[in-house]
């Protein structure tokens, strides 16, 4: 699966079913996470058979169900860090996705205190991404229209269009799409809008 199939494949999914990742597949999803982790100098860990995270009167408020595995999106506090969690909690999404695993992003309706994760100093928890076999593969959000969502300096080209059809795709909070970018000559630019985890979401986006 390419990376825009997994973009249009990838539904936030709440429920999973009992059945434990397969071996070979946490493998490959944790070695990917290691090099992740080695490029961008972040410290995300996988968490799996651990299901007191989502054992909370939250995570039931949130609809989640059989939540034993998720991704701790952890790294050091710092101007972009909360972005830096978007773009390659995303990254990690999408080769989960290709994997053959369901994930959703939880950012309020998980117990932080109860979630297993190591921070070291100077480091913090941006949110986790809850990880399984979906009992379904979700349903895709909502879509502003793309031209509400970028500003062009002239006809809108190819390239471009594509890449505003693979941000639509992308999760948000709430589901806001509360970005915008836009394009002089080949310079492209992003910005967040105002409110709650935009930065995050602009990293997703991205």
């Amino acid at each position: 699966m390419e990376i825009f199939e997994a973009m249009k494949k990838r539904h936030s999914v709440r429920s999973y079913t009992s059945e434990k990742i397969d071996t070979n597949v946490a493998k490959e999803l944790e070695l990917y996470i290691d090099e992740c982790n080695k490029e961008s100098g972040m410290n995300i860990q996988l968490c799996l058979s651990e299901p007191n995270a989502f054992n909370s009167f939250m995570a039931h408020y949130g609809s989640f169900k059989n939540v034993n595995n998720y991704i701790a999106i952890v790294g050091k506090k710092g101007k972009d860090f909360e972005e830096k969690c978007g773009y390659w909690g995303e990254k990690i999404v999408l080769k989960a996705t290709q994997l053959g695993l369901s994930t959703c992003w939880v950012a309020m309706t998980y117990s932080k205190g109860k979630a297993k994760y190591n921070i070291e100093k100077g480091e913090k928890l941006s949110c986790v991404i809850s990880l399984g076999y979906g009992e379904s593969e979700g349903v895709p959000h909502k879509n502003k229209s793309i031209e509400s969502l970028c500003t062009v300096d002239r006809e809108m080209p190819e390239w471009f269009k594509k890449g505003m059809e693979a941000a639509l795709l992308a999760p948000t909070a709430m589901n806001q799409q509360k970005f915008h970018f836009t394009l002089e000559g080949n310079t492209v630019t992003a910005k967040a809008g105002m409110g709650f985890y935009t930065k995050l979401d602009l990293g997703i986006v991205k």
